[in-house]
């Protein structure tokens, strides 16, 4: 968030003082004809640049039409400057334009308007920058005529290190330090590049030309038509872009190779990489040539520009950027390395590149209205990126993966401080907290609630009205609503407002009684709380056999439901009842002791099916959390998967086991022994099978889950894990080729080799910073640093964090460290942040600071700590963090409550010794 500061104001002459009018000289007659004024001329007339200070939103008396824009970027000076000249729609009186603006410097004299066919060219007598709005308020002596006219502005920057706006990107070319110049403008800050109507519904054509070095690749949105050399530099020239926003504008400017290829209708596809990485581009090449034919047939709308180009940025602060025809990629998320690249590797790639693209249609030719509506985007390019990476490589049961994605929006909107799917937005600094685990994950959740309530046709039938209702504008959730309910004569408006407009979600609880079933609905959350929101729920219930899946709106806070075949169902000996069949919809459910002994019975016997399986453990992980169940049952549950065959659902035992086992060091440390013994030996067996080394012709699957296993038997302590991992390692340090450590066991070796490590040994840490030195692999570099800070010695942890602020670790890469923070360690992370805050706040923004605080508050969990976070930052919150902060506090809470009524268990201990005896 900009410092509140006092706006600059630029004046026409010298003095900067408003009452020296009479000194400043004379300015040719440049109005036109008097006329008598008009109410709405009157009223332009006594517009003030105070009207404009302090709104969420631009004024919209007038409108860009179209960008010529052209941008000189210094790559050696880190400057740039640049001209806009803009076509605007004047649309009523006003004597002021408004543009966004920020961090650019502008000089009163380069900025003019020339109204369209008068001759004309208007003088501002005001330039005020008013710096906490990020606004440029122009103002002239006379009102502008309505129509056509065009504001011409120039100006300067800075090629930024803060990864956003117009900035620069360091790389290597043959030994030698780079600079490449790269755009990143979601959501807000188009008006650091270049001043302009910075809001998604202010859409436009855009003509841009760069003048950049002769060596270097220029590239932007849309296909060069033409370059003039003229000495070291050349002026390269874009064809003009179709209408939209300015957060998909792109330029870039470097050194770079790349791959080719076309679709079926001749469309240009380039996977842009450092130069000597072009080859790691091929898989991400292939994916998005696949996902632009799917998705033309799928939308039934041609991908509408006449290239896409996709390109790896070594420093960029979130995942990837839709940009319209230039997305821009993380490295880890589109290259890929066929010897050292791991399956979690290549699947990341798939998934990204399926859910940037899948924008070009749903955000960029059809683009939310206003940043209340992000979820319109980014659930929808969500959901769909499992859509198409299903349609590829169908081996790899993604549908049954995305249930983590829905475990994470369940998670954050299970907290008081979540917030509604559609999300009021008052200020720009608002805007990157709800980059979150709602607008993605939920967003994602709750659009596969609707699909498979309204059926796979009807939903794909009416998106593609929607698209063709909305291209080249703007869209608002009603609008989606309303073509789903068209398509489908669905009360979807009706149905979808209580997901959208009410943050959180029901658990159903459900009886048995007299052949009858008892539902209830009560806002779920994770502080054991009641709520008061109310859901209609689309219930669908499986009883006994998958044959016939019953289906129903479930309206009312409770009722009972006569159910055909009910009453002989329940007479069988295996009886078992599961309601949100397959886990499709974005609800919990809580059953009776009965109910819930006979789904654990149809666990262990493999009978439900693996989306199920894995949701009766989510929900039954998430009520024991919340005070509702017992611990002891939801170890009784993990327990029933010791024959799991689903590498999602035993991932998820490993992830909830691992989770417990942290509580339970604070909870109840005298059991940790039991604890320890009870999960290594559940998780024995599996390792075993899948072993250390690839098996010949094995699945995607199963390598995901060899580095899952491993990784967490390492993290128990597991010694024969340990040793193993070491040899391992010790051979790969000599022979970075050897097939003894493959990258799909890299990390989980890395973890184990860190359990060695303290502050007397500590030669496995000093191997893996040489490894980490070594490799240019950007997944190996994120391996390692995962890694770092997962020794049990707190010395050695807060060395790691230490090395994370260094220049050796790239600010996008510095929340991999502190994601490898153990249990033991969270309180050393803690003190570490808030004895660096000052200096991480100054240097981090946007989402990689959020992330600071979400990786190293949320973990604690003691009042004690939630006391200390709350007043550590009663002082340090600003508008940018403010959700977080509360959010992460939220979380501390709730797992000291979690550590209290674990206290309470009485039979824990026994349990507990039972479990661990079993064998």
């Amino acid at each position: 968030s900009p410092k509140k500061r006092k706006a600059k104001r630029f004046w026409l002459n010298s003095s900067p003082n408003p009452s020296a009018s009479s000194e400043r000289p004379t300015l040719p007659n440049l109005s036109f004809p008097h006329t008598p004024p008009t109410p709405a001329v009157t009223m332009a007339a006594e517009q003030s640049a105070e009207h404009f200070r302090g709104q969420a939103r631009l004024p919209g008396f007038a409108a860009p039409r179209r960008y010529d824009l052209r941008l000189t970027p210094d790559l050696a000076a880190c400057t740039f400057a640049g001209s806009v000249s803009v076509s605007v729609d004047v649309a009523a009186p006003t004597r002021f334009l408004v543009v966004n603006a920020a961090d650019l410097d502008v000089s009163p004299g380069d900025v003019h308007f020339a109204p369209k066919g008068s001759g004309q060219v208007l003088l501002p007598v005001e330039v005020t920058s008013a710096l906490e709005d990020e606004i440029l308020i122009i103002r002239f002596n006379e009102v502008l005529p309505l129509g056509e006219g065009t504001l011409v502005i120039a100006f300067q920057g800075t090629l930024n290190d803060k990864m956003k706006g117009f900035y620069r990107s360091v790389y290597e070319l043959n030994g030698e330090k780079k600079n490449m110049a790269v755009t990143q403008f979601e959501p807000a800050d188009a008006r650091r590049c270049f001043p302009c109507w910075d809001e998604p519904s202010f859409k436009a054509v855009f003509k841009i030309t760069l003048e950049v070095p002769c060596e270097t690749v220029a590239l932007s949105n849309m296909p060069v038509v033409e370059e003039k050399v003229n000495g070291p530099t050349k002026t390269v020239y874009f064809q003009e872009s179709p209408i939209m926003s300015t957060y998909l504008v792109a330029v870039i400017v470097g050194m770079f190779d790349y791959v080719e290829a076309f679709t079926a209708d001749g469309t240009s596809v380039r996977v842009y990489t450092q130069v000597g990485k072009s080859a790691q581009g091929k898989f991400a090449l292939e994916v998005a040539v696949k996902t632009l034919i799917l998705f033309k047939e799928y939308f039934a709308v041609p991908y509408p520009l006449p290239k896409m180009d996709m390109i790896a940025i070594p420093d960029f602060a979130s995942g990837a950027m839709e940009n319209y025809g230039l997305v821009t990629y993380r490295e880890t998320a589109l290259l890929f390395d066929e010897r050292h690249s791991a399956a979690a590797n290549k699947q990341r790639v798939a998934v990204v590149v399926a859910h940037e693209l899948a924008h070009q249609w749903f955000g960029n030719l059809v683009t939310m209205e206003w940043w209340t509506h992000l979820w319109l985007n980014e659930g929808f390019a969500t959901w769909v990126s499992y859509l198409a990476a299903d349609r590829f490589f169908p081996e790899w049961n993604v549908w049954i993966q995305f249930l983590e994605e829905s475990t994470t929006g369940f998670r954050l909107d299970a907290l008081a401080g979540s917030h509604p799917i559609e999300v009021d937005v008052n200020h720009v600094d608002e805007i990157d907290e709800i980059f979150d685990a709602i607008s993605y994950r939920k967003g994602a959740a709750v659009i596969r609630m609707l699909q498979s309530y309204l059926g796979a046709e009807i939903f794909q039938k009416s998106l593609a009205a929607y698209i063709k209702r909305f291209a080249y504008s703007n869209a608002k959730t009603e609008d989606l609503w309303a073509a789903l309910e068209e398509g489908s004569g669905e009360p979807v408006k009706t149905l979808m407002h209580s997901w959208t407009k009410q943050q959180g979600y029901p658990v159903v609880s459900v009886k048995l009684k007299d052949g009858k079933l008892e539902l209830e609905q009560t806002q779920f959350l994770s502080s054991g709380s009641e709520g008061v929101g109310q859901w209609v729920v689309p219930i669908t219930l499986c009883c006994c056999s998958y044959s016939v899946q019953q289906k129903f709106l479930f309206r009312g806070k409770q009722d009972d439901f006569n159910l055909s075949g009910l009453v002989e169902c329940q007479k069988k000996d295996d009886f078992w009842i599961k309601l949100n069949v397959d886990q499709t919809g974005f609800y919990r459910v809580s059953y009776d002791e009965e109910l819930a002994s006979r789904l654990r019975h149809a666990v262990e016997t493999n009978i439900l099916s693996a989306a199920d399986r894995y949701g009766v453990l989510d929900d039954t992980y998430a009520l024991c959390m919340a005070g509702k169940q017992k611990l002891v049952t939801l170890l009784h549950l993990i327990a029933a998967y010791k024959n799991e065959t689903e590498y999602t659902v035993l991932a998820h035992a490993i992830n909830t086991s691992l989770s417990i086992y942290e509580m339970m060091a604070v909870a109840a440390p005298e059991e940790l022994v039991n604890m320890k013994k009870f999960l290594i030996d559940f998780l024995e067996p599996f390792a075993q099978r899948v072993g250390w080394d690839a098996k010949s012709g094995e699945g995607h699957l199963n390598a995901l889950l060899r580095g899952t296993l491993l990784s967490a038997l390492a993290e128990l302590g597991h010694q024969s894990t340990i040793d193993e991992a070491v040899r391992r390692f010790n051979v790969f340090l000599e022979d970075r080729e050897t097939p003894l450590l493959p990258p799909d066991v890299r990390k989980a070796a890395y973890v184990a080799l860190m359990q060695t490590v303290n502050k007397s040994n500590k030669s496995g840490y000093e191997s893996l910073l040489k490894i980490y030195r070594e490799t240019d692999l950007s997944q190996e570099k994120v391996r390692v640093l995962g890694s770092l800070a997962s020794s049990p010695d707190p010395d050695v942890v807060r060395e790691a964090l230490n090395f994370l602020l260094s220049s050796e670790v790239r600010n996008q890469d510095c929340i991999f460290v502190l994601r490898g923070v153990t249990a033991a360690a969270h309180e050393v992370a803690w003190t570490w942040l808030k004895e660096n805050w000052d200096y991480i706040a100054e240097t981090f923004t946007g989402h990689l600071l959020t992330y600071f605080i979400t990786v190293t508050v949320s973990p604690l969990a003691t009042d004690e700590k939630g006391d200390e976070a709350e007043e550590f930052f009663k002082s340090r919150t600003k508008a940018s963090i403010a959700r977080t902060v509360k959010q992460s506090i939220e979380r501390v809470r709730i797992k000291a409550k979690w550590v209290m009524s674990t206290k309470g268990e009485a039979d824990l201990g026994n349990v507990l010794k039972e479990l661990a005896h079993k064998h």
